[in-house]
């Protein structure tokens, strides 16, 4: 009988105390070989990746294995430091950090006939694959919605903050896109696909919308009540908070909805190479990607799995709504030092516009 393992819910002070890390560890069964190890460095919090982790130690109980929870910019940092420890496997949603690694040569390629056959528009060469689909999403308070009206689209959002910004003063939470990798990209993405999205943040200022740092914080808010409306949440985290929560509404917008995906790779240092490529390998087989879809809600992408769960499914359900970031060279636009002042700078000028207006 395979040993159970052992989690552990571990404070690694990497400085403040505000910077502990979560971690999970899981012991061989059998330590005959030092080699038989797996390190993975994640920005996926610990009750996501733990049904994947989990199975896959069911299936491999002979690796030890341990797994460190970080956010998306400090995983990144932490990766290029060079007195860091070295992961073999590295798992992110900022998906152009994870494109620039892997594109200026820190990623290995896998080469495994589950690999080859993944679709083309979530891999990038043989080294850097999606294995997740994840809309962002609106989440509020039903109370909003019964005093307001529903907000479906990102135009329900902008007609109801410009009519209502004096009543959701405070009341309304979204990222910070110069502190949080996730709320840049999103900021970036929507520069290009909507016309109005300038108008979207000069409204979120006008209604002084908190500026957080992750998903987290506005799910914590919106359940105790300090905010009515959190705007591009990550919804795979959202959807179970929400289950849990009935007096909170999740909303896919109806006239585009990003997508965005956990992007995995192998680092070329990776100091137990062999074990990384069966996990990776596993991330993308049937196997593990069913496990994506039964156990958590990141949203498998594997072709061959339909129904709740599954990327198929959001695209019979939602269409050319859906609008996946794209994996290619276009991210690494997003990373150049100049747009990012440019937009960052833009950001803050229209998110103040209103402030800006006399008698305001």
């Amino acid at each position: 009988m395979i040993k159970k393992a052992i989690l552990t819910l571990v404070l690694v002070l990497l400085g403040p105390p505000a910077l502990a890390t979560e971690s999970l560890h899981f012991s061989a069964e059998v330590r005959d070989d030092p080699t038989r190890s797996l390190i993975i460095h994640g920005a996926l919090d610990l009750p996501y990746v733990q049904p994947l982790l989990e199975d896959f130690h069911r299936r491999y109980p002979n690796i030890e294995l341990h797994y460190r929870n970080f956010s998306t910019l400090e995983l990144h940092q932490r990766f290029l430091d060079e007195d860091q420890e070295r992961a073999d496997v590295l798992i992110s949603s900022a998906m152009p950090w994870q494109y620039r690694l892997a594109n200026d040569g820190y990623a290995q390629a896998l080469e495994t006939p589950a690999a080859s056959a993944w679709p083309s528009w979530a891999r990038w060469r043989h080294e850097l694959f999606g294995f997740t689909f994840e809309p962002i999403v609106i989440v509020y308070r039903r109370e909003l919605e019964e005093r307001f009206g529903a907000v479906n689209s990102h135009a329900d959002l902008l007609n109801l903050l410009e009519r209502r910004h004096e009543a959701l003063r405070g009341r309304v939470v979204t990222y910070d896109p110069a502190r949080s990798g996730a709320g840049y990209t999103y900021a970036i993405e929507e520069v290009r696909l909507s016309p109005r999205y300038w108008d979207l943040v000069a409204a979120l200022g006008s209604a002084n919308a908190a500026l957080v740092d992750t998903t987290g914080e506005m799910l914590d808010g919106l359940a105790e009540g300090r905010y009515w409306l959190g705007y591009n949440l990550l919804g795979s985290y959202a959807k179970d908070f929400v289950d849990a929560h009935p007096q909170l509404k999740m909303v896919i917008p109806s006239d585009y909805a990003l997508v965005t995906q956990r992007l995995a790779f192998i680092p070329r240092e990776a100091p137990h190479p062999e074990s990384a490529r069966l996990f990776l390998d596993y991330l993308l087989s049937e196997t593990g990607q069913g496990v994506i879809s039964e156990k958590t809600s990141l949203g498998a992408v594997h072709p061959s799995l339909e129904g709740p769960g599954t990327a198929g499914e959001l695209r019979t359900r939602l269409g050319d709504a859906l609008r996946p970031i794209r994996l290619g060279p276009g991210l690494l636009a997003t990373l150049d030092d100049l747009k990012r002042e440019a937009l960052l700078s833009r950001w803050q000028r229209e998110f103040q516009r209103w402030s800006n207006i006399p008698g305001r």
